[in-house]
C-alpha cells in the first residue's frame, strides 16, 4: 500500500524519497515512478518538508521514528505522518516526542485495502494539529478520497480501530451468509445480487464476498496484519472498561486461522476457516 501511496504523489509531481528494508523493491518503485531509492531513513528524511510512514506493527513505528530513525534525522519543522495502523497510546507519544525534537508528527490511518491505495480513494482518518492537518490535506488527497480531522493526536488510531471492529463484523457476517447460503443450496452469486443493494448490504459484502465466490484468497490486506488491529483494539477497549464480544469471537476465529497456516492470506480467507 506504501509504494501506491508514494506512487501517486510523485505522479502529482511531488519529489519523493524511498526507505524500506528491501532495496530491490525501491529500485522498482524508482523504475515506475521516478521515486528516489535511499538505503537508510535518515537518508530518505533529512531534506524532507513532509515524511510518510506505511509499516506494519506498532514496534515497526517505534523502530522507524525512534531508534535512529525519523525524530533523530528529520529538519526541524517537518511535519511526519503515521498512516500505519497502530496503537493510539503510540500516536500520543510519538507527537509528544516529535514536539520535543521540532518535528511535527500526525497519526493517519487508512481503509480502504489495496484497491484504495491503488486506486486513490482511501478513507483517511487523521489525528493531529488542525493547522498541520490544513497544510497536508493536498498530499492526502492524492491519496484519497474522503479525508477526515478526527481532533488531537491518536483521534486518527482510535477512529481506525472503531472502523476495524465494523470491518470485523462485516466480514464475519458476509462469510457466514455465504456459508449458510451453500449448505442451503442456494446460488451464492444471485444471493449477492438478491441482498447487496438492501439492508445488508455493505463495502465489504460488495467488495470482499465475490472475491470469495472466485476463490481469491490473495491479500488485499492480510490476516496476520488483522489479527494485530484486533489485538489493538481489545486492548485499547479494555482499558476502557468496554468488552467487545463480536470483536473477541472474531479475533477468535482469526487467531485459528493463524494457527492453520494463513497468516498470510487475505482477511477473506475466513471462509476456509469455516469450511474446515
Amino acid at each position: 500500500m506504501g509504494a501506491q501511496q508514494a506512487g501517486h504523489l510523485a505522479k502529482a509531481g511531488y519529489p519523493v524519497s524511498a526507505y524500506t528494508h528491501k532495496y530491490e523493491k525501491l529500485l522498482e518503485l524508482e523504475k515506475e515512478f521516478g521515486i528516489a531509492p535511499c538505503k537508510t531513513v535518515a537518508q530518505a528524511v533529512q531534506d524532507a518538508d513532509v515524511i510518510f510512514v506505511m509499516v506494519g506493527y506498532p514496534a515497526d513505528v517505534e523502530e522507524v521514528f525512534l531508534q535512529d530513525g525519523i525524530l533523530d534525522h528529520a529538519k526541524a519543522g517537518a511535519l511526519a505522518i503515521d498512516m500505519t495502523t497502530s496503537s493510539p497510546s503510540l500516536a500520543v507519544r510519538l507527537y509528544e516526542e516529535g514536539k520535543a525534537k521540532g518535528v511535527r508528527v500526525m497519526d493517519a490511518p487508512v481503509s480502504g485495502g489495496d484497491s484504495g491505495a491503488r486506486n486513490g480513494t482511501l478513507s483517511i482518518m487523521v489525528g493531529g494539529d488542525e493547522a498541520d492537518f490544513q497544510e497536508a490535506l493536498p498530499l492526502f488527497e492524492q491519496m484519497g478520497k474522503n479525508i477526515v480531522h478526527m481532533g488531537p493526536a491518536g483521534f486518527g488510531q482510535h477512529t481506525k480501530a472503531a472502523n476495524q471492529i465494523a470491518v470485523a463484523g462485516a466480514t464475519a457476517a458476509y462469510t457466514e451468509a455465504l456459508v449458510y447460503a451453500e449448505k442451503a443450496g442456494l446460488d451464492p452469486n444471485r444471493l449477492l445480487e438478491a441482498i447487496g443493494a438492501g439492508a445488508a448490504g455493505s463495502w465489504q459484502l460488495t467488495n470482499m464476498a465475490p472475491r470469495v465466490l472466485k476463490g481469491d484468497l490473495a491479500p488485499g490486506f492480510f490476516v496476520k496484519h488483522f489479527i494485530k488491529d484486533m489485538k489493538i483494539v481489545q486492548q485499547e477497549s479494555r482499558q476502557r472498561g468496554v468488552e467487545l464480544e463480536m470483536l473477541d469471537a472474531v479475533l477468535k476465529m482469526y487467531e485459528k486461522m493463524s494457527e492453520m497456516g494463513l497468516d498470510d492470506r487475505g482477511t477473506q480467507a475466513l471462509i476456509q476457516y469455516y469450511r474446515k
